[in-house]
C-alpha cells in the first residue's frame, strides 16, 4: 500500500517568507538571519555545483 502525501511527516518551517515580524523578538530575528543566511550558503553551493556540471557536459559535448 503505497504512503499517501499527507501521511508523511512534516518538517516545521522555521521562517516563512513575507510572514508578520512584529511578534518576533531580536534574538528571534538573528536567529532567522543565521538560518537564512545559511541557506542561502547552501543555495550558492548548489548553484556552483550545477554550474560545473553544466561547463563540463559543454565541454564535453563540443569535442
Amino acid at each position: 500500500m503505497a504512503i499517501e502525501q499527507d501521511d508523511k511527516p512534516r518538517t516545521k518551517v522555521s521562517h516563512e517568507i513575507g510572514q508578520d515580524l512584529s511578534l518576533l523578538s531580536v534574538e528571534e530575528l538573528g536567529h532567522r538571519i543565521a538560518l537564512l543566511k545559511e541557506e542561502i550558503g547552501r543555495l550558492e553551493t548548489a548553484m556552483t555545483m550545477k554550474r560545473a556540471t553544466r561547463e563540463a557536459a559543454d565541454r564535453f559535448f563540443k569535442t
